[in-house]
Parts: C-alpha cells; structure tokens; sequence
C-alpha cells in the first residue's frame, strides 16, 4: 500500500479560497488517503466540501462563514485543487517544481462593505502568475512560491515549513509561513488614493510587508478514500497593512474544515 499527499499549499489555499470566496485563500491542508497503486499516466478525482472562517483586516467588516464545494484533479501533468491550478515542471531528487496559476478569491471589497468604506473604489480579486518549488526532506517540508498579478501589478514571495507526524490515529502537521507583499500589492487593496480622502480617512500610500501565520493542522482518516481535514491557525499582519487607515485588525484567528473523497 502507499500514499499520496495533496499538495501542502493546495489544499489550505482551497479550503481558505473555496470556504471563503463567497463572503470572500490556504497555507492549506495536506490530507493523506490511502490508495491503490497507479500508473504515473492514470488521472485522480476527489469532491469535496470545506467551511472556513478568518477575520477580514478591514474596518466594520465582520467575519464571514461560508460553505462552498472542492474540487480535485490531479495527472501526470496537471493538479487542479480548489482555486490553484499547478503545470509541474518535474521532480529532481527531493526538489519538485511547478508553474502556478490561482485566483484570490478573498481579496479585495466593495464600498458597501462597510460604512469604513463608503466612497472607497472597489478593489476586485485578482488572478496570480507565478512558479512554485518544495523541498520535502525528512525533516520537514519547505515550500517557496512567487505569484505576480496583472490588476495589482504586484507580487508575493511566501516561504513556508511544516513538519507531520501520526499520533492516535491522525496527522498532525504544525506549519509556519511567511508572506512578502511588495507596495504596488499592499497599496491596490490598502492604499487611500487622493479621490478617497474624507475627513475620517487619511491618505495612505501603501508600503512592502511581510505577513506571518502558524498553525496546527489535523488529517483523519474516515476509510481509505475519505479525509476530514481541520486547520486551526493565526495570522499576523504586516505593518506596511496594519498602518492602513482602512485597517484595524492586526491579526487574525483562522478556523477551516474539510472533507474530500478521492475515487
């Protein structure tokens, strides 16, 4: 018998991204579901639901729950998992490499969102470009992803670890991740331009951050083809957001579960 992993970042980003798109992205949940052995050409399916929960950094927007379904496909050449779509490059001992394509799907708002932002442009979700790599040693596995988007003409480097072992039947995997956002990206969605100045709201140009979040996540298996999946985790934003006039939650409690079935 032997296993296969979904991808560490994959599955976090679809339960953030899925759970969250309607109201609206995870580091992301790596399940392992025993399976029968393939041929490397032989195509994987897997549905699912997941349901998440994260406070939104902007003034007067409250939490937001929602329940949406998940997708996977994964073959020889492709793994499509929630709102990520990976084209793999190839593997090189421990090393794998992918080009990366994905959709925020919790970024961004309206001015209807809150009072805060009333007379504020909408700042829309946008598509990200990019190439990914891990290396999954026996130690832990290190995970490095660089993404550029054409609406916000910016770019996020995240650097990531995590490290999983069995106890009582689960999978427990603790997981550290950093998130470098560069000005052009932290002043599209936290930026005030000069046509948005009230008297209640300065002027903000945004500048580069860097977010940081950790967590626990648990994998339990329901039969060899059934995942339950909770991440538990907190996030901890850049000043180049938490100075925002927009802003005023410096962090974030992150609660996501999901269940998938691999035919």
């Amino acid at each position: 018998m032997h296993y296969f992993k979904l991808s560490s970042r994959l599955a976090l980003a679809a339960i953030i991204g899925t759970a969250l798109s309607a109201a609206a992205s995870l580091s992301h949940a790596d399940p392992v579901l025993a399976e029968e052995p393939h041929s490397a050409d032989a195509s994987q399916w897997g549905l699912g639901i997941g349901l998440g929960s994260e406070s939104r950094p902007y003034r007067g927007v409250s939490n937001h729950v929602s329940v949406l379904p998940l997708v996977l496909y994964e073959n020889r050449w492709i793994h499509f998992f929630g709102n990520t779509l990976d084209f793999k490059l190839g593997t090189v001992d421990q090393f794998s490499f992918t080009l990366r394509a994905k959709y925020a799907l919790n970024d961004g708002y309206k001015s209807s969102d809150s009072d805060a932002l009333h007379g504020m442009d909408e700042r829309k979700g946008s598509a990200w470009g990019g190439v990914a790599g891990t290396w999954d040693n026996p130690h832990a596995k290190l995970s490095l992803e660089w993404l550029t988007a054409g609406s916000t003409k910016g770019n996020t480097v995240k650097l990531g670890v995590e490290h999983s072992f069995a106890m009582a039947g689960f999978q427990l995997t603790p997981h550290l991740s950093t998130t470098w956002m560069d000005s052009k990206y932290v002043n599209y969605y936290y930026g005030v331009k000069a046509n948005e100045v009230t008297a209640d709201r300065a002027a903000y140009t945004g500048k580069s951050t860097t977010n940081i979040e950790f967590g626990v996540r648990a994998d339990y298996p329901l039969t060899r083809n059934q995942m339950i999946i909770l991440d538990v985790g907190d996030l901890q934003r850049g000043t180049g957001i938490k100075d925002s006039p927009l802003v005023d939650k410096s962090s974030a409690a992150t609660v996501r579960v999901g269940y998938l079935y691999k035919f």
